[in-house]
């Protein structure tokens, strides 16, 4: 027996062994501490839960006028969430004219999806019913508590078309006498719907203004988000809305997960009885292929889907594969009388070119799904993409090295132990 060798791949399975342990477990050494991959993972919205509304725009604009509608709407939209103050919100566009936006972890689907999806203009109008501002002159909307006040308020900041429009305004308004209040209001309109109705009392000549009243600290900044989400470029309508519980999301998880628990489980028993010392091998190679996959997932900060868990499963099928396919180049070499050592080098080059074609195909297709594909569909290309390169490089490259090191080890001869 050689002993260094066999040190080598003791040491290899107790750090395998360690990794996989923190990964799934967590570890925590004085200061330093390693989150489990479940917790570090980000979850889509199919896994956590929420809500996701696909809208569509109704205009005949064609070309570029449409696409930069299309990107004003998104950049509305995008300020809409952002106010919203959720994490992880996807805002794309599918298609010409739609655009579809996923919120995972609302908790509040349908007031998030009327936050989002309020699709008139947001208007200024006098007491008269003529338009003033629109959205568009509104550069800013914050809440502000001045000292000495019980209530907050909340402040405009105007772009220089509507500071010049508003000083007229408000200066024709201000000079009526205050027991004529109704003719003083400005109405803001988001949607046929009034609101916020503020008395003009002085002429606001430099695009600052503030509107004052019995805010809440809730009402106010609820306020000032619809004034500051602004106005959106065409009209929307909502043609798809699904809503996802968190529970139902929690359970989707643990069925995912206990589905790949079972199946990666079988794979791996098969392997050791099929191929014996060489399945040992593989089974070791496919830990370490699971720990890449998870580590470069994470690293990337990708967000896992049920359908990224179904790419995952699928791509330990494909490194299974990929073993099956060098072992049965081996046991054919040792049947053709070649010694371990001879037959794992020439075992490995002829099944070289068969792996990296069935591969290379593989990898094509999932650079199109995501180029092409959304939401769920773009989370399988990920984890399938890099499923196809972790699994490659332990086929060729772990799965040799512990193979070799396994003959270097010379514990036994008898080549019915590599499955011959």
């Amino acid at each position: 027996m050689n002993f260094k060798s066999t040190i080598i791949f003791i040491m290899i399975v107790v750090m395998v062994g360690l990794a996989s342990f923190t990964a799934f477990n967590g570890l925590e050494v004085g200061n330093v501490a390693i989150r489990p991959i479940g917790e570090s993972v980000r979850q889509g919205l199919d896994l956590q839960g929420g809500v996701y509304v696909v809208y569509e725009a109704q205009t005949d604009e064609t070309g570029n006028e449409l696409d930069r509608m299309m990107s004003q709407v998104i950049e509305v939209f995008r300020r809409r969430v952002d106010s919203m103050g959720l994490t992880e919100p996807e805002i794309v566009r599918e298609g010409d004219k739609r655009i579809r936006v996923a919120l995972p972890g609302v908790e509040n689907a349908q007031e998030a999806i009327e936050m989002v999806g309020k699709t008139a203009q947001l208007q200024f109008v006098d007491p008269e019913g003529n338009v003033i501002l629109t959205g568009n002159n509104i550069r800013g909307s914050e809440v502000k508590f001045p000292s000495g006040q019980a209530n907050p308020i909340v402040s405009l900041d105007l772009d220089s078309e509507g500071a010049r429009i508003f000083a007229e305004v408000t200066g024709r308004l201000a000079q009526i006498p205050n027991s004529q209040v109704d003719d003083k209001i400005i109405y803001i309109v988001l949607d046929d719907e009034i609101i916020s109705s503020p008395v003009v009392n002085d002429r606001i000549p430099d695009g600052q203004a503030t509107i004052s009243g019995n805010f809440t600290p809730e009402s106010a900044s609820n306020l000032a988000t619809l004034i500051r989400a602004g106005a959106l470029p065409v009209d929307l309508t909502e043609v798809q809305t699904t809503t996802i519980t968190a529970s139902l999301g929690e359970n989707s998880l643990a069925s995912s997960v206990r589905a790949a628990q079972i199946g990666i489980t079988i794979v791996l028993l098969f392997m050791l009885a099929f191929y014996r010392l060489s399945g040992l091998v593989a089974d070791i190679a496919l830990v370490v292929y699971i720990l890449i996959v998870l580590g470069i997932f994470v690293a990337l900060n990708a967000t896992l889907t049920l359908p990224g868990i179904a790419a995952l499963i699928l791509s330990v099928g494909m490194a299974v594969d990929a073993n099956v396919i060098i072992f049965e180049r081996l046991k054919e070499e040792l049947r053709a009388g070649k010694t371990l050592r001879s037959a794992i080098d020439s075992g490995f080059n002829r099944a070289f070119k068969a792996i990296i074609d069935s591969n290379i195909t593989t990898l094509i297709a999932g650079v199109v799904l995501y180029q092409f594909g959304t939401g769920p569909i773009r989370g399988f290309a990920v984890m399938l993409i890099i499923g196809i390169v972790a699994s490659m490089f332990t086929a060729v490259v772990v799965t040799k090295f512990l193979l070799k090191l396994l003959v270097a080890m010379n514990i036994t001869k008898n080549k019915k132990l590599f499955g011959a």
